[in-house]
């Protein structure tokens, strides 16, 4: 599975050719499956509510679409972010394409982004908790974004669904702190779910980049750095339950997570 983060602008035709590339040369190194950032078909920093409508498309037009062929050109699954045209406020999404190219699904997001500084939820509509798991090479994948991994219950909710790889596309903004948060909650929902997380962020200015895949037992497989690239790791389905057999956390719990 591979881990891919390049630097995004409102240039969608750019975003989906560095995409292109990026899903080429991971499927040259034997992924099944490449997870993209969020807003990878566009981003701006700190983006009005009127260019986040108006660069909005639906889940069949042309940036999916796009997606599509690319995961049919290399026979793997791709995730990566958009912004979902609804018929109302737009929504955060990440789009899931099978290897023949045919949607697999669509994770909206949770948990938006009002923190330091900003307010995401001013210019996109919140999802309620709906489980995104995919079947991926004798795993499943859980989907969330970005913010969604500041919290616990989240990751919780998507191994509750079936979830042992968390897959988290992000545009983790730069600033005091934040690389050092990025890696700690990534490691942090690896160790206490005992599951693979694959975390990749957007990279390029205002963003931390520094995408990494972390095992179930919490070692980071592969990190990025600040400029685009890909990194494709060995993920197992007997890695996370030899490790779920030495650490029994998950049988152990005495909590269930509950959406409000």
């Amino acid at each position: 599975m591979a881990i891919a983060q390049l630097a995004a602008t409102t240039d969608k035709t750019e975003n989906l050719r560095a995409a292109s590339d990026l899903v080429a040369r991971a499927a040259a190194d034997g992924a099944g499956l490449v997870v993209l950032p969020e807003y990878t078909m566009s981003w701006e920093p700190r983006s009005d509510a009127g260019h986040i409508r108006d660069a909005a498309e639906p889940l069949d037009g042309p940036f999916a679409t796009g997606l599509a062929d690319l995961a049919r050109t290399h026979g793997v699954t791709v995730l990566a972010g958009m912004t979902e045209a609804t018929g109302g406020r737009p929504a955060n999404t990440v789009v899931a394409l099978g290897p023949d190219g045919t949607p697999a699904g669509a994770y909206r997001k949770v948990h938006l982004y009002d923190a330091f500084g900003d307010r995401e939820s001013d210019r996109l509509a919140a999802a309620a908790p709906e489980p995104l798991v995919l079947p991926v090479g004798g795993l499943r994948v859980g989907v969330m974004t970005c913010y969604d991994l500041r919290f616990p219950e989240m990751a919780r909710f998507l191994v509750d669904a079936g979830a042992d790889v968390l897959a988290v596309p992000s545009t983790w903004m730069a600033g005091p702190g934040k690389a050092a948060h990025w890696q700690v909650l990534a490691r942090a929902r690896a160790i206490e779910n005992t599951s693979y997380v694959l975390a990749s962020g957007q990279c390029g200015q205002h963003r931390t980049g520094r995408s990494l895949a972390v095992d179930p037992s919490g070692d980071v497989l592969a990190e990025l750095g600040e400029e685009p690239g890909v990194a494709v790791v060995e993920v197992s389905a007997d890695k996370v339950a030899a490790v779920r057999e030495r650490n029994p956390s998950l049988a152990n719990r005495r909590f269930a997570v509950v959406p409000r």
